[in-house]
């Protein structure tokens, strides 16, 4: 049975990729912010010290084996430029913890894991249209943590694939989930669905979809691919 960590599973994209891989046969073991079960270990990414609490945990639970990493979990929360000095860098970094540091500590991990072993091993990064195309201007950080995410994932698969270590990263547009729906609606709604072609936004299990693939069927030689899902609002 493939082992795999899924962190943000609690809801929405996470959510909805713990559901397939779990219909597909996997032994998926699930992290959330502050809710611990059975299936789920509970870590604050604002906390240095939880990204290996986690792993540590995950690893146990696993019976030592982890074959499959993704990196979901992210923090989406709007900093306005006029915002106080402190306030405005509080933020920033406390975006990059969450959404850049925290994975980049877990991959780390899960590398360092798979050579230690001998063995192969897959991470999937959750990133966005954002490290793309960019994002308001009260979401720089979450733009740059993106940008960051992917340039990360591009420098681990070009480092290990000699050793099956292998890197996707999937960058999704607004996908209907309770963030993106309160961002929609600050930004107009309907307004801003008329930059989509698609029209709509994703549904979470589109995205599912394809972090299921990469995590479970995709070719080596697609390592180091990103994978656009945004209903060609950013065709690159």
């Amino acid at each position: 049975m493939t082992s795999i960590l899924v962190t943000g599973s609690s809801r929405g994209i996470g959510a909805a990729t713990r559901t397939l891989l779990a219909e597909r046969g996997a032994g998926v073991i699930g992290h959330a912010t502050s809710a611990s079960d059975g299936t789920t270990v509970a870590a604050d990414f604002a906390s240095p010290a939880a990204p290996q609490m986690l792993w540590e945990e995950a690893l146990d639970r696993a019976g030592g084996a982890i074959d499959v990493l993704v990196n979901n979990a992210g923090l989406f929360d709007a900093n306005p430029l006029d915002s106080s000095d402190i306030e405005w860098l509080d933020k920033w970094e406390e975006t990059l913890r969450i959404n850049l540091t925290a994975a980049a500590q877990l991959s780390r991990f899960a590398v360092r894991h798979w050579l230690e072993r001998g063995v192969t091993g897959r991470i999937v990064h959750v990133a966005s249209r954002a490290a793309y195309r960019g994002d308001s201007p009260a979401h720089w950080h979450y733009a740059a943590a993106k940008g960051g995410m992917v340039a990360m994932h591009k420098s681990i698969a070009r480092a290990y694939a000699a050793q099956g270590i292998l890197s996707f990263a999937v960058a999704p547009g607004f996908t209907d989930t309770a963030m993106a729906g309160d961002y929609l609606a600050s930004r107009g709604g309907e307004e801003l669905l008329r930059d989509i072609p698609l029209g709509r936004v994703a549904q979470p299990e589109e995205i599912a979809r394809i972090i299921a693939f990469c995590a479970l069927d995709a070719p080596e030689s697609m390592t180091g691919a990103v994978i656009d899902a945004n209903g060609a609002s950013y065709v690159r």
